[in-house]
C-alpha cells in the first residue's frame, strides 16, 4: 500500500504555484503549496545592449507590458520557460544554453562577448556567477532590475507542519525560498523545530547555488536533480519520497 507523499512547495503564487500543484498531484503526492516569493515591479526596463539576457519568464512578461522591445540586439534566454514567454512577445529568441543556469549562460557566451555590452535584465536576487562571468569574459556588463521578489505575508504554513514532522517532503526553487522559509519559522517561533524537521523529510533544491545555501543554514539536501528544471525535481523529490510508504 502506498500513502500519499505530503509535500511542500514554495513556487509565486500566480500560475506557478497552480502549475506546482497540478504536477504533484499527477505525481500522486498531496500538495502543501505555501508560496515564499512575491513579485514587486521596480518599473525599469533593460538599457540597451549588443545583448540582452533575460532569466525569467516574469521579467520577460513585465517588460513586455511596459512595451520594451530588444531591437537589434542579441536576444539571450536563460531556459525554454523564459524562450517561450519571449516568442509570445513576438521577439526573436537568438540563444538559449543547454544548461538552464547562470553558469551555462556564462559557457554559452564567453567566447562570443569579449568587448560586449551584455545587458542583464532580471530580478533583485540574481546570482553573481552570471554577471561576474560575463564580465571576466571581457563583456561590459550592465544589470538592470526589473523586479523584487520579497516573502508573501502569512506564508509559513509548511514551516510549522515541517516543526510538528508533518511534512514527507519539500521542494526549494531557489536560495530565496530556502531564506524566505526559514524566516517564516523563525516569524512564527518555530525555526529549530523546522529544520529538525526537514531532516526526517526528502529535501530536494534546483541545483548547486540552492543546496549551498540549505546546507549553510543546517538543512540537509537529498536531492538535485541533473535537469535543472522543477518537472525534475518535483519527480525527482517525490520519488525519493515514495519508498518509505511502500508495504
Amino acid at each position: 500500500m502506498t500513502r500519499d507523499v505530503r509535500a511542500a512547495v514554495f513556487r509565486p503564487d500566480d500560475e506557478r504555484i497552480d502549475e506546482a500543484v497540478e504536477l504533484l498531484d499527477s505525481l500522486g503526492a498531496d500538495p502543501v503549496p505555501d508560496p515564499m516569493l512575491a513579485v514587486e515591479p521596480t518599473g525599469e526596463t533593460p538599457a540597451p545592449g549588443d545583448y540582452v539576457v533575460m532569466t525569467s519568464k516574469t521579467g520577460v512578461e513585465l517588460v513586455a507590458e511596459w512595451g520594451w522591445e530588444p531591437g537589434d540586439a542579441t536576444l539571450v534566454a536563460i531556459g525554454e520557460r523564459t524562450a517561450r514567454a519571449m516568442r509570445e512577445a513576438g521577439w526573436e529568441v537568438d540563444l538559449v544554453p543547454d544548461e538552464y543556469s547562470s553558469a551555462g549562460l556564462v559557457r554559452a557566451l564567453e567566447a562570443d562577448v569579449a568587448d560586449a555590452r551584455v545587458e542583464v535584465a532580471r530580478s533583485d536576487h540574481g546570482s553573481d556567477v552570471l554577471t561576474d562571468g560575463l564580465a571576466d569574459a571581457g563583456a561590459e556588463v550592465h544589470e538592470t532590475v526589473l523586479y523584487r521578489l520579497v516573502r508573501p505575508a502569512g506564508s509559513g504554513e509548511s514551516a510549522e507542519l515541517a516543526a510538528g514532522g508533518e511534512l514527507d517532503a519539500v521542494i526549494f526553487t531557489s536560495s530565496l525560498t530556502v531564506e524566505h522559509f526559514l524566516d517564516a519559522a523563525a516569524d512564527r517561533g518555530v525555526r529549530e523545530e523546522a529544520v529538525a524537521g526537514l531532516d526526517d523529510a526528502v529535501v530536494g533544491v534546483i541545483g548547486e547555488p540552492t543546496r549551498e545555501t540549505a546546507e549553510s543554514h543546517g538543512v540537509a539536501v537529498d536531492v538535485v536533480p541533473e535537469n535543472a528544471s522543477f518537472e525534475a525535481l518535483a519527480t525527482e523529490t517525490v520519488e525519493e519520497a515514495a519508498p518509505s510508504y511502500r508495504e
